[in-house]
């Protein structure tokens, strides 16, 4: 595979898996706390899953793309170092799971050498950039998004003012106006526009800000309607500064972006995020428009041959595949039950595309995969293929594909089983409504809890897992929502509590649900539309003896894919890491920091040596107040605690905040990057002496 990466971020890789290396030896022996280490590694992909001694490992594929070097790298690490299963995400990702701690940077270093990364996969970080699959070849798009999310991504790793956030942030683009990555769910959406200036057409995005699902989701506003394309990443540099700065540190579930806009307003948060421009990196960003372009054969000739069944082939076509936007060429869906495909078959699919589709895999939201490029004349011989390797199964992205995160398989959050639900909600489908599979109105999501990483709050018909006791027993159960879905071009729904029924009733909810729809839906009237003319309480009647406790049976007791009497074990969930407020580590962390901006200094990188400066100058200030047992929040917050308790004390000079805040007001150049990090080590200099002196008061207190 040709590399695209310069020496410097070949370097940059480097040093980031022998910093990892370095952290496990100090974890193990006892040198490093347990908290710090979680918030190191989830920045570096490494997830802690509900079996003890194993971890996740997420590998972050930018919108989803993957090229066939990359996924035969991916199932050899899969067999090398995990059990040999490739699981695909709602985020575009590819986890693998069941991997010793202590072979995660030999892991790493691995996947290097095919551009693969790990790097701001989890934590209080960017998380994957998504896009619409289609991206690139969908007949509505006004233009391919796919350049546009790929430079953000790279734009946007390893940047100083994104490595430690209050939570998580979430980035999407979606390729037309249909809005197939779900804009209206991100902490930043974006809809590719076109407008005629003066007879010119000028590229810009439609700019969907503040959504986000979790146990309160919420849709986004727009913050623009239309935003040059030049601007779209020194805005987004401006709005994670922002909510670097302003957002909450303390509360858990209040720290996501949507509750910080919530909270200050969209009008303020504009403002902020202008008061920013000066000391962006850049005020203006003019994105490789052709960094994705694909060299195809286009002179290949391919024999023709017959389908092994032309019922099945037909079903096929009218399902899974679509005509591009590029004339002679189709995209080719393939449905993945539950997002999970064993490395042996990755590796021949890898083949498959090798001889019929355009080097990019593209993978998609609802946990499939799509393949580019396909020429009109092999699509009977790659369907006879993927019918060989049982991956050409019709209903792709219908009522039959439902989607599922892995919950209490693997995931320290979940509550009941929601793969094992999915599984014989598909079998319900299939068996009994098997003209269903070609009705992409209705989507079915699954989440093992009520965090929705499989979108139950954007389904039609959605599921979470849940539980309630019944005397001294609990059942395993499903809360059913109703009624979400997208609109377009940026607006959407989010789906209604209905009722919470035991999970082995699942089945038996959906039968009713579908039944009563073909029987009571007026021609040509969608599922929510339906839902809408009936209303939640015709739904709640509808389903109630359903959620009956007095006809529980013993089966009732035991969750979907077990044999043994439900239990309820929730962990401690690692999707945003955990801050240390132990005074010795945030010391540490500050030094830490501004050996950082020395080092971003010495290798020109201006811009993040001042955000390492500010995050040592924040780290040491916190310290102090942690030590004085003042509780500390957001960053802004820590200032002004600061100069209460330390300067107008007299213990610190005059200043303190407007030397911290010169951040936003000085240009990135050489000259301020120096004087800004001399500020801070002068700082902590006098941070460590206060600190000495409060041992000592304390010892001889």
């Amino acid at each position: 595979m040709q590399s695209f990466r310069t020496e410097f971020e070949n370097a940059q890789v480097e040093k980031d898996i022998i910093e990892l290396e370095k952290k496990i030896h100090e974890f193990r022996e006892g040198k490093l706390n347990e908290e710090k280490f979680r918030s190191l590694r989830l920045a570096r992909g490494v997830y802690g899953q509900r079996q003890a001694g194993v971890q996740m490992i997420r590998i972050k594929l930018p919108f989803g793309k993957v090229t066939t070097t990359q996924l035969l790298r991916i199932a050899a690490i899969s067999e090398e170092y995990s059990n040999g299963n490739l699981h695909l995400t709602t985020r575009q990702d590819i986890q693998i799971h069941y991997v010793s701690l202590d072979k995660t940077p030999e892991l790493w270093a691995k996947l290097e050498l095919d551009e693969i990364t790990l790097r701001e996969a989890c934590g209080n970080t960017v998380r994957n950039i998504t896009a619409s699959a289609t991206a690139g070849i969908d007949p509505k798009e006004p233009f391919d998004v796919s350049p546009y999310a790929h430079d953000m991504f790279k734009y946007l790793l390893r940047k100083a003012f994104c490595q430690e956030m209050g939570r998580k942030f979430k980035i999407a683009f979606s390729s037309s106006d249909e809005d197939t990555a779900y804009t209206f769910m991100h902490d930043l959406g974006f809809i590719p526009k076109i407008k005629t200036i003066d007879g010119k057409e000028i590229r810009g995005f439609k700019v969907l800000i503040g959504g986000g699902l979790g146990a309160q989701p919420l849709l986004a506003k727009i913050a623009f309607e239309f935003l040059e394309e030049d601007q779209l990443i020194p805005f987004t540099e401006g709005v994670l500064r922002v909510f670097d700065r302003l957002g909450e540190r303390t509360s858990r579930g209040k720290a996501r972006f949507k509750y910080l806009l919530a909270k200050i307003g969209l009008e303020q948060l504009l403002k902020y995020v202008e008061e920013e421009r000066l000391a962006l990196n850049t005020t203006s960003f003019h994105v490789n428009r052709d960094s994705q372009t694909l060299t195809l054969q286009k002179d290949k000739i391919y024999t023709a041959v017959n389908v092994n069944d032309d019922k099945a082939y037909q079903s096929w076509m009218k399902s899974n595949v679509f005509e591009q936007k590029q004339k002679g060429y189709f995209g080719v869906y393939i449905k993945i039950l539950l997002g999970n495909i064993p490395s042996e078959l990755a590796r021949k699919l890898a083949e498959v595309v090798k001889k019929f589709a355009a080097d990019d895999i593209r993978i998609t939201v609802n946990q499939g995969l799509l393949l580019k490029f396909v020429p009109q004349q092999a699509l009977p011989a790659l369907y006879n293929e993927l019918e060989q390797l049982k991956l050409a199964e019709p209903g792709f992205d219908s009522v039959a594909d439902i989607t599922a995160c892995p919950g209490t398989d693997t995931c320290n959050l979940g509550i009941s089983s929601s793969t094992g639900i999915a599984i014989e909600l598909e079998r319900v489908v299939k068996e009994e409504f098997p003209e269903l599979i070609f009705n992409n109105d209705i989507k079915i999501k699954i989440s093992g809890c009520m965090n929705s990483c499989g979108q139950h709050s954007m389904a039609q018909i959605g599921f979470h897992g849940s539980s309630f006791k019944n005397g001294s027993m609990v059942v395993p159960a499903l809360q059913l929502v109703l009624g979400g879905g997208t609109v377009g071009n940026g607006e959407g729904r989010v789906s209604e509590k209905v009722i919470k029924i035991p999970s082995k009733r699942g089945p038996e909810v959906l039968r009713t649900l579908l039944n009563d729809f073909e029987e009571q839906a007026v021609e040509g009237e969608y599922f929510n539309g339906y839902y809408d003319r009936k209303g939640k309480n015709y739904f709640y009647l509808l389903l109630k003896s359903l959620a009956d406790n007095s006809t529980l049976e013993p089966k009732d007791y035991i969750d979907w894919g077990h044999s043994e009497q439900f239990q309820t074990a929730i962990g401690v969930g690692e999707c945003a890491g955990v801050m240390i407020d132990l005074v010795a580590t945030l010391f540490y962390e500050a030094e830490e920091k501004a050996a950082w901006a020395k080092q971003a200094l010495e290798d020109q990188l201006f811009s993040d040596s001042i955000y390492q400066s500010y995050a040592a100058f924040i780290n040491g200030a916190k310290a102090l107040l942690l030590a004085k047992q003042v509780s500390c929040n957001t960053q802004q917050g820590i200032i002004a605690d600061f100069e209460k308790h330390f300067v107008e004390t007299g213990i610190f000079e005059n200043g303190f905040k407007s030397k911290v805040m010169q951040i936003n007001q000085h240009e990135p150049s050489k000259d301020f990057a120096i004087s800004y990090l001399e500020s801070a080590t002068q700082f902590l200099l006098k941070v460590k002496q206060v600190r000495e002196e409060q041992i000592v008061a304390d010892q001889t207190a």
